[in-house]
């Protein structure tokens, strides 16, 4: 358990993705989203009116969201990404003093956040099979506990969550009443894989980036009691006023595809773990898999300080792989981790053997076929 009461100072997910590796990559295998789509996939109206449209999110989007939870759509707030989703609940939920549990490796913003809101945050990590250690979360919640952030599955380690212990994390919660925050990005079955129906101070939040593959449209939503969706909401007029109403057009469009593109999704993920099961396999001395659990990356671990990567660090190898095969990866460095690191799967078949190939090179060991 790491105790923290202050923020952080930069991020490194950012420094590494966006200034590290910039332009220096080839083949990316560090995103955490399936193949992004292409602006002719989706339908846009030429006549579509583009003024300020709705600070809640447009009526049409927040149905399609809605019905994604089975949930009333008086439920669903729209937002800039699932981060200003966050944001806003932090905003409204959050007040100095306050006890928040939170877990890593994962996102930054989870602990940072809170912490710069003069909060107490409890950084929760995770099991021997990279399941986030929601047993340990439970033993820290008490009286001040005001709210528990929960990825599951987890990014980076692309597992869920044991169904035992998320039954007695909620029995603690409801015990002493706090709010379970969810981050449900890598959820593709909302309605029936959710935690929302099964706690009633629970608000999920997920967008269209990580599994219908459109990050660049910047929409994500947040899903649960109207009055904690309603007291977030109301911070909006102090981050981005309102939603994109061309942005909402277009994501309303993918949701309303929404079986085809989780077809592909669930396509691709099983393809590439599969390939990847099998490189790994070969790697065994050097690398550990840890299977996902319905993400579109899985998480490497670097076990054997005395394997073939000795203790250079995840960091360094990253970098190496980066410097001389062009294959952008993710290391645990920028997670709050060690030793590991997060390799994209739902990408063309192609594409990632390509990339697995080219490290195995500097394994030194054969190739990903």
């Amino acid at each position: 358990m790491i105790t923290t009461t202050g923020a952080d100072a930069g991020y490194p997910m950012r420094r590494w993705y966006f200034e590290d590796a910039r332009d220096r990559y080839e083949l990316d295998l560090g995103d955490s989203y399936v193949e992004c789509g292409r602006l002719g996939d989706l339908s846009l109206p030429a006549d579509l009116v583009l003024d300020y449209g709705n600070n809640r999110g447009e009526d049409r989007l927040r149905a399609l969201v809605a019905d994604g939870y089975g949930r009333d759509a008086d439920e669903v707030g729209i937002t800039h990404g699932a981060q200003e989703a966050l944001y806003l609940l932090y905003r409204a939920l959050l007040r100095p003093g306050d006890h928040v549990v939170a877990f890593t490796p994962g996102w930054q913003q989870a602990w940072d956040v809170p912490a710069a809101a003069g909060c107490r945050v409890d950084l929760v990590g995770t099991t021997s099979e990279g399941r986030p250690d929601v047993a340990a979360a439970a033993e820290l919640i008490g009286p001040d506990t005001r709210a528990v952030v929960l990825n599951s599955p987890c990014n980076p380690t692309g597992r869920r969550a044991a169904a035992d212990d998320t039954e007695l994390l909620l029995a603690v919660l409801r015990r002493h009443g706090c709010y379970l925050v969810l981050d449900e990005e890598y959820v593709a079955d909302l309605r029936g894989d959710s935690l929302l129906g099964r706690y009633e101070r629970a608000v999920s939040v997920s967008s269209v980036s990580k599994v219908y593959g459109f990050p660049g449209l910047r929409t994500g939503w947040m899903c649960g009691p109207a009055d904690v969706v309603t007291a977030a909401m109301e911070h909006k007029h102090a981050t981005t006023l309102s939603n994109s109403v061309l942005t909402s057009w277009l994501a309303a469009d993918v949701l309303e595809k929404r079986a085809d593109y989780l077809d592909r999704y669930r396509r691709l993920t099983r393809t590439g773990s599969a390939v990847l099961r099998s490189w790994a396999a070969r790697h065994e001395d050097a690398v550990r898999l840890l299977e996902p659990e319905g993400t579109p990356f899985a998480w490497l671990s670097l076990p054997d300080r005395c394997g073939p990567l000795g203790a250079e660090t995840s960091l360094s190898f990253c970098r190496r792989v980066l410097d001389r095969a062009r294959v952008l990866l993710m290391p645990a460095e920028v997670f709050g981790a060690e030793r590991g690191l997060r390799i994209s799967v739902a990408c063309e078949e192609i594409v990632l053997r390509e990339g697995l190939e080219r490290i195995s090179a500097l394994l030194g060991q054969g190739d990903a076929r």
